[in-house]
């Protein structure tokens, strides 16, 4: 691949944007970046209204590559001085020497604490499930018993883990799966356990066994120090003052600097081919670019969409057009206060709970999750000492019954769920509100992707053809992944390999992205 190349980028998220930024630094190639949208940072952009900034998904940067970790620095250093919250709150904090005051400057990345619970029968609880007393006396005498019996005999019988149903009972039991996995994972999918992969629990919960628990519970006073002890998850993470999109925003005015172009409202319509390689975009606006190399984080089924269904084999175009995807939709509620009150030792601004992500268990409610931007960067929110502006969100189809509710409809609907499960009053705590919906949010692991061996195949076929982030692979890629794949596809690109092997594998270990080792650096 010499300098005068032309490469394309297909989308401006975490992935596209790293591609064209890795290109740049690597090389004299000015890649060009195609953008569906009037913005970048895709699923990670931040939004903002009236004042108030809302993360769309929730995104903590913690990541063990180096390589990624290195880059997220590089764009935004970690801040040196307390945030408007720790200040007042006296939180101590090992804070990065001669980094910046986020107080004074906005390109700085915070240090946050990583508080999630459950909220299940109007009580929190430990995310994941932890064996301390209060679980028990929150789950109540008859079902801690049921529980307890249910894990003894998961561990004498084991099923074969056909679905992610198998996996779940084999690690907690059957009654814990029916009250804490059974019906969220039901929400977040829109399909049975039954009908899932174990696939995905291998990646999401490894390590997060009750036996695991236990055992660490009963044993660790005992334990030194050492790299080859038990995992769990991280207790801090990073994140931009203003939120992901800052990052991203950011990054797209470096790729802008060093000579790339970022053109927007550019969707894919037609891919042109010439055997096995690509020859040339045509977009709906019309317009032509030709290139000799693509890197492609657009969804799976709209790329082969773009190839037109003449040009593939029937079967892998039938595949590739019928996987199965989540949507999103986030409600942003702005209040003076919340009806559940903050009963655990961390201090927060005006003694709200402490928690980003609360995972909503009720079963008789729709709503996923919620999030509490306080809590992921004071900076987020307009006036933090006084105001709670917080995210509702809803796992959907596009075209199914809570997509199609009218803005009003679906924010009075969102609200009544909120004050039926106490964590609000009522509607007339709600100041302001707003929605927002992501498509193809989640690539999701059931249906025709148990057939996707046949998909990549083809797409490998492809000599000029990167397939990169979450969409573009069809992995439940975080951000960290996402990126890292876009480097590994740029180390493809300028070493001149025709093997993606390496790319493909960026995120197939089966552990959790969000566990550390004792001794690991976090």
């Amino acid at each position: 691949m010499d300098n005068n190349s032309k490469v394309l980028i297909i989308g401006a998220g975490p992935a596209g944007l790293t591609a064209a930024y890795e290109i740049l630094k690597k090389s004299d190639i000015k890649p060009i970046v195609l953008e569906t949208e009037q913005f970048v940072g895709g699923i990670s952009r931040t939004y903002e209204y009236h004042g108030n900034h809302m993360d769309v998904g929730g995104h903590r940067f913690f990541t063990k590559n180096e390589r990624v970790n290195k880059l997220w620095e590089e764009l935004m250093p970690i801040q040196g001085s307390p945030a408007f919250d720790d200040k007042i709150l006296q939180n101590d904090k090992k804070y990065k020497e001669g980094g910046p005051d986020p107080e004074k400057e906005d390109e700085v990345m915070l240090l946050r604490n990583r508080v999630s619970r459950i909220y299940f029968l109007k009580k929190f609880f430990d995310y994941p499930i932890s064996l301390k007393p209060r679980t028990f006396i929150n789950m109540g005498f008859v079902r801690t018993m049921k529980s307890g019996f249910g894990y003894l005999g998961s561990c004498v019988h084991k099923r074969e883990e056909k679905s992610l149903e198998d996996f779940y009972i084999n690690r907690f039991g059957k009654p814990l799966y029916q009250l804490f996995f059974e019906d969220y994972t039901t929400k977040l999918w829109g399909v049975h356990p039954s009908q899932l992969s174990a696939d995905w629990g291998a990646q999401r919960v490894k390590g997060l066994s009750l036996g695991k628990t236990l055992l660490n519970a009963i044993t660790k006073p005992f334990k030194k120090n050492t790299n080859k002890v038990e995992t769990s998850l991280i207790n801090q993470f990073e994140y931009p003052k203003f939120g992901p999109g800052q990052l991203y925003t950011k990054m797209a005015e470096e790729v802008k600097r060093m000579g790339g172009r970022i053109l927007y409202g550019e969707e894919v319509d037609k891919i042109e081919m010439d055997h096995n390689q690509i020859k040339a975009l045509v977009t709906k606006t019309g317009e032509r670019f030709e290139c000799d190399a693509v890197f492609s984080s657009m969804p799976i089924k709209d790329l082969f969409t773009s190839f037109g269904k003449e040009n593939v084999p029937q079967d892998v175009y039938e595949i590739a057009t019928t996987l199965p995807y989540r949507d999103f939709i986030t409600v942003g509620l702005l209040l003076d206060e919340l009806k559940i009150k903050n009963k655990t030792k961390i201090k927060t601004l005006n003694n709200i709970v402490p928690d980003n992500w609360i995972y909503v268990q009720e079963r008789s409610v729709k709503m996923g999750r919620i999030q509490i931007f306080n809590n992921w960067s004071p900076y987020m929110v307009k006036d933090p000492l006084h105001k709670v502006w917080m995210g509702l969100e809803y796992f959907c189809s596009e075209g199914d019954e809570m997509w199609n509710k009218s803005d009003k409809d679906f924010i009075d609907f969102a609200i009544d769920e909120l004050v039926s499960m106490g964590i609000i009053e009522s509607k007339n705590d709600v100041l302001d509100s707003c929605r927002l919906k992501v498509k193809k949010a989640y690539p999701a692991y059931f249906g025709s992707y148990d057939h996707f061996d046949k998909v990549r195949s083809y797409l490998d076929s492809i000599d000029n053809l990167y397939c990169i982030g979450r969409n573009g692979q069809h992995r439940y890629n975080n951000m960290d992944h996402s990126m890292l794949t876009a480097m590994v596809a740029v180390d493809e690109l300028l070493e001149g390999k025709k093997d993606h092997k390496d790319l493909w594998n960026v995120n197939a270990e089966k552990e959790y992205h969000e566990e550390k080792k004792e001794g690991e650096k976090e």
